[in-house]
């Protein structure tokens, strides 16, 4: 048990207030937690826009952008964090980067390579249920595809919670979800 060194990536709102408040959450429990802006100061009020302005961007670059604000740290054993679109762009650099020290998943997941492979990465989904975005079948894929990779995988649902359940600032918020999301998510962390 110690502090970790967290890797915190913002949904496709952007790197808006409630991010900020996640790692604070975090930092408040002791860890040290960096959050770039994939986005380079866009915010979006809603999905859509958030959406259209990802896929002006690219993949590729917006990819590009997260491994260069991880690499500088990941010697250090990184615990790779995010939100929606930001967890996919978290498992994504966890998968591929042998030093990881855990994956913390928040609203979402990212195909998987045939070639992924981790050894015993501790990895934590909390999702709402059901969730426009991870249908039930998608969830069973991916999960069995992450144990398939060698990965140590919990998965949380929350019945009844939006999608974005743990953002203060959206409607999908829901505040008892939320709370028992973070109170899980942190004692994770702790046993990493």
């Amino acid at each position: 048990m110690g502090l970790m060194n967290i890797m915190l990536f913002h949904s496709m709102y952007g790197l808006r207030p409630a991010v900020h408040a996640a790692a604070d959450r975090l930092r408040s429990a002791g860890h040290v937690v960096r959050v770039p802006d994939l986005f380079e100061g866009h915010t979006f009020d809603s999905a859509e826009e958030g959406m259209a302005f990802k896929e002006r961007v690219g993949k590729d670059e917006l990819l590009r952008r997260a491994v260069l604000a991880a690499a500088p740290y990941s010697d250090q054993g990184l615990v790779y964090a995010g939100f929606s679109f930001g967890a996919s762009t978290a498992q994504t650099l966890a998968l591929g980067d042998a030093k990881a020290r855990g994956l913390l998943l928040f609203h979402g997941t990212s195909d998987i390579a045939e070639s992924a492979s981790v050894d015993e990465l501790p990895v934590q989904l909390h999702v709402a249920d059901p969730d426009p975005f991870e249908s039930h079948d998608w969830l069973t894929s991916w999960y069995l595809q992450m144990q398939r990779t060698g990965a140590d995988v919990e998965v949380y649902r929350y019945p009844g919670a939006g999608h974005m359940f743990t953002d203060a600032e959206l409607p999908d918020f829901d505040q008892t979800a939320a709370e028992q999301a973070w109170k899980v998510a942190l004692g994770f962390l702790a046993t990493l």
